[in-house]
């Protein structure tokens, strides 16, 4: 196998090194920087949600959960399909990693898991979500350049603070620990999910894009996260007609990180987006109360937490 072979076959599954780009390299007119900062006002948007501030009290409804999971489901379905229509297109071909990341068959098992057997015939995709696939399936057939700002946003934030997530929700929920009703978050196929991260980033960076076309990515990564904070609104509206007792699994939400709430997603988004004082003190606050380790719209948070700091691992 020659050496560059050998190289291609190695980052596919984040276990390689030199491709590697230095952070030093990095142009502020390169696309995965143009992201990040295009979108940090929608960040900050996003974190100052009455969600975040619920996910962090760690209050959570199963049924709420299972819905989020329903979303996700129709989303990355959606999603998946455009990418297989244009896997070949030269603008999003070296972005096309199925086995790494495609998700939507993962979530099927998830649904399974919650519903049963006959899971597909107890579930609908919601208004919301139905807003959010008809654009992922409107970009896929027109202007297939756009499902790089979705697979990125997407992708970029399950490998982030998703995997945080995977073990509050386990405890919280008290699935088992063999994983089920929660594949979704495991990627077996990558061993490091900073590596990986760095090559997507890399790769991004690398498609012939004038600026013109970067700029059309931010807007639609904007418009990325809009799609998701409709959904956790109409989660929450959801949510408010839903009879059910707040599950309670006696958990620290920081207690899985050993101590160091640096670690944790929400920590690293707020830090970047108001410079970190404020909500440093907030966060020291909470985990000093012991906060249980429920998770309101877990699945849904998942993602956005990562959003938030995807540039920043």
């Amino acid at each position: 196998m020659s050496e560059k072979m050998e190289t291609e076959a190695n980052v596919s599954n984040g276990s390689g090194t030199g491709y590697e780009k230095e952070e030093s390299n990095l142009s502020p007119e390169d696309l995965s920087e143009m992201l990040a900062a295009g979108t940090k006002e929608v960040h900050e948007k996003a974190e100052n949600t009455q969600f975040v501030k619920d996910f962090l009290r760690g209050r959570i409804r199963k049924e709420l959960f299972k819905l989020g999971a329903v979303a996700l489901y129709h989303t990355y379905t959606a999603m998946e399909e455009e990418i297989e229509r244009n896997k070949d297109h030269p603008q999003f071909a070296p972005l096309y990693f199925p086995a790494e990341l495609h998700r939507h068959e993962a979530l099927a098992r998830d649904l399974e898991y919650f519903y049963g057997p006959d899971w597909k015939s107890k579930i609908s995709c919601s208004q919301a979500t139905q807003h959010y696939v008809d654009r992922i399936h409107q970009v896929g057939q027109e202007d297939p350049v756009l499902l790089v700002a979705h697979a990125y946003t997407r992708y970029m934030g399950d490998l982030s603070g998703g995997q945080v997530l995977r073990k509050v929700a386990q405890r919280a929920l008290k699935l088992p620990p063999t994983g089920e009703g929660l594949e979704f978050y495991q990627f077996d196929a990558i061993h490091s999910a900073k590596a990986f991260k760095q090559l997507y980033r890399s790769r991004m960076n690398e498609l012939e894009l004038d600026m013109a076309a970067k700029r059309k990515l931010v807007a639609e990564a904007v418009k990325a996260f809009h799609f998701n904070m409709e959904v956790f609104e109409e989660l929450e509206e959801i949510g408010k007609t839903i009879q059910e007792d707040v599950q309670d699994a006696g958990m620290s939400v920081h207690g899985e990180m050993g101590g160091d709430i640096s670690k944790c997603p929400y920590y690293t988004a707020k830090m970047a987006a108001s410079g970190g004082t404020a909500y440093f003190g907030q966060l020291v606050m909470a985990a000093l109360r012991h906060p249980t380790g429920q998770v309101l719209f877990a699945t849904w948070f998942a993602a956005l937490a990562g959003l938030a700091a995807w540039y920043l691992m």
